[in-house]
């Protein structure tokens, strides 16, 4: 399997790496609980607050795609589970999670469609309720404000990544891939570094959501008294903005990319059933850097108008007989 420029995307599960009857159980599972998530957040959003699912989609797409180097010639990246359950509540965030998830196996052939359960079950479920969890834990301190948001987003989204590097550990120790006792230790020693730039980055993130608006971080998102269209605009372009920095993304494997490497899995990936714009790339545009660039642009729109399409619909009121 050729990986591009953007490497296998942290904890994003290629086809080969886990067995059938493993891949099956994560998708009944997602099924499962994506199902109750459209059930959960039917009533949380109105009108004004469905725009915010799409813009955190947008955001955790396009900084999905800006790869940064860790110890030892490895990179990492934002999951973002986190930071999407802070500001939109944990199943609110899981269905952006599998929007996000959903789009790049689709549509970019980044990571496994047969084991599509799994990436969504780790990057989404897992990564959501654990940083939702932590978070409201940080928060019942005596003090509050800027020092608590920081400290309470970055430690929730440092354990995000140790639990979604955990899990997917335990799907190749089930699978026969790799023994636990070698492929969680390796996991979690390398997923430890690339936590600090989750922290980091969703601790950035919150901050300055904080600072511009505070209302969207009480009780679910508020926008009352805001127009909705200045601020949703504000955030896709911040989104693409981001987007269009994926041309400094390192070339380093990431965090699984070097396990399976070192481990001498690597080889076990399969090949994408079909392509549409593989690898974050443009097949009609010659020039690398800028097929990528607007590869994640494109992504970034669509990500959003799939969110907010979905938004809506899970918001639809029921037909009264």
């Amino acid at each position: 399997m050729t990986f591009s420029r953007l490497g296998i995307l942290a904890l994003h599960i290629p086809d080969g790496f886990l067995s059938a009857p493993v891949a099956l159980v994560g998708w009944l599972l997602a099924i499962i609980f994506v199902g109750l998530a459209i059930r959960k957040t039917r009533d949380q959003f109105d009108e004004r607050q469905i725009p915010l699912m799409g813009v955190m989609a947008a955001f955790i797409f396009a900084a999905q795609a800006i790869n940064f180097p860790v110890l030892g010639g490895t990179s990492g990246h934002l999951l973002g589970g986190a930071l999407a359950a802070i500001v939109l509540g944990p199943w609110a965030a899981v269905l952006v999670m599998t929007a996000v998830v959903g789009l790049q196996g689709l549509l970019f052939q980044d990571g496994g469609l047969l084991v599509m359960g799994w990436n969504i079950v780790n990057m989404g479920l897992l990564a959501a309720f654990t940083g939702a969890a932590v978070f409201r834990l940080v928060r019942v301190w005596p003090s509050n404000g800027r020092a608590t948001l920081l400290v309470g987003s970055a430690v929730a989204a440092w354990l995000s990544v140790m639990a979604a590097a955990m899990a997917t550990s335990l799907e190749l120790a089930a699978s026969g891939t790799s023994p636990l006792a070698i492929v969680l230790p390796a996991m979690l020693g390398v997923h430890a570094f690339i936590g600090v730039g989750e922290a980091v980055i969703t601790g950035g993130a919150l901050l300055l959501i904080y600072s511009a608006r505070p209302d969207l971080l009480q009780g679910g998102a508020s926008t009352t008294g805001q127009k909705s269209s200045v601020w949703v605009a504000a955030g896709l372009v911040i989104a693409l903005i981001v987007a269009f920095f994926s041309l400094i993304a390192s070339g380093d494997p990431d965090g699984l990319e070097r396990v399976a490497e070192d481990q001498g899995f690597l080889g076990m990936a399969l090949e994408p059933i079909y392509n549409l714009l593989p690898d974050y790339t443009i097949p009609f545009i010659e020039n690398e850097v800028v097929a990528g660039i607007l590869a994640v642009m494109v992504g970034t729109l669509v990500i959003f108008g799939l969110v907010y399409f979905v938004g809506r619909l899970v918001r639809q009121p029921k037909r009264v007989s």
